[in-house]
């Protein structure tokens, strides 16, 4: 038995006025597939690329290792130029993905290959974000902390991405105190005889291909998988919906702290309890005894 996921809808190009009313009022995800293929980024934006235009810049790297109590937030596994980061993700698979690099600046010139789309919304014009990734590298099941609207823009390649609304909570092993599941969970094929709960929550499902643009809802759920290497682009509008915002303000100035400030002070401790009641509140919220 697999995850009761059904295919995001997908449409060739979209005007502002069908984005509103039947994405972003009904917050649900859309793939638009030919949607920049005026921009220069379009015809340009691949690895060589990257690798020609921000080679000798070091960039921050993470791998799927588990949360540690003595991570900082956001804290990078490693360092690499990025002309040798490019060259090991066309070389072997690898688990170092970049996430959350600010393009803008980084290299003030990659600007002007792409232009912010009018989606009728008001995007955040100086938090254009890069993500990398190599073969089969993913990033764990999240949503962000700031619970945005986002557009996410791929290049190079094909990534999958598995999305999950807020509505699914109870169901997907959320660690208390935080805005991941369980790392143990491998959303690409789960264990659900380990994961019984899974059964129960109802997400959706593409294949991102070069120049097509996804568009999660706030606070959606996210599952990233880089089936080749590649790279994709997230660009943000603030929430809308009272709530969501309220959550955004609660999880950047008192969560956060809170999490860091319990983790200075259990260690290890504080990640094993959160993590142990991941289970215990999924379970209780099926009635699974």
């Amino acid at each position: 038995m697999e995850l009761n996921l059904q295919d995001i809808p997908r449409v060739k190009t979209i005007t502002k006025e069908d984005f509103i009313k039947n994405y972003f009022k009904p917050q649900k995800p859309v793939v638009i597939e030919r949607f920049i293929e005026d921009w220069p980024a379009y015809s340009k934006w691949n690895l060589d690329y990257m690798k020609e235009i921000a080679g000798d810049i070091t960039v921050p790297l993470y791998d799927d290792r588990p949360v540690d109590y003595k991570d900082g937030f956001n804290e990078a596994h490693a360092k690499m130029k990025m002309s040798d980061y490019i060259d090991l993700l066309k070389r072997e698979p690898t688990k170092y993905r970049i996430f959350l690099w600010n393009i803008l600046k980084e290299v003030p010139q990659l600007q002007k290959d792409f232009s912010f789309p009018d989606f009728g919304l008001r995007l955040m014009k100086g938090l254009p974000m890069l993500f990398f990734g190599g073969r089969d590298s993913y990033t764990f099941m999240h949503y962000d902390i700031d619970l945005a609207n986002i557009f996410h823009f791929h290049f190079e390649g094909e990534k999958q991405c598995i999305l999950f609304d807020q509505k699914q909570n109870k169901h997907l092993y959320k660690i208390p105190h935080s805005l991941i599941t369980r790392e143990d969970i491998n959303f690409a094929n789960p264990d659900l005889k380990k994961w019984p709960a899974l059964k129960n929550a109802k997400g959706w499902v593409c294949n991102l291909n070069h120049g097509e643009v996804l568009y999660m809802p706030e606070g959606y759920w996210h599952y990233m998988r880089y089936i080749t290497p590649g790279f994709s682009m997230s660009l943000r509008a603030i929430a809308r919906n009272p709530k969501n915002l309220g959550k955004a303000i609660y999880n950047v100035f008192i969560m956060r702290s809170f999490d860091n400030i319990m983790r200075r002070i259990k260690g290890q401790k504080w990640i094993d309890w959160k993590n142990e009641q991941a289970i215990i509140r999924t379970n209780k919220a099926q009635s699974i005894t």
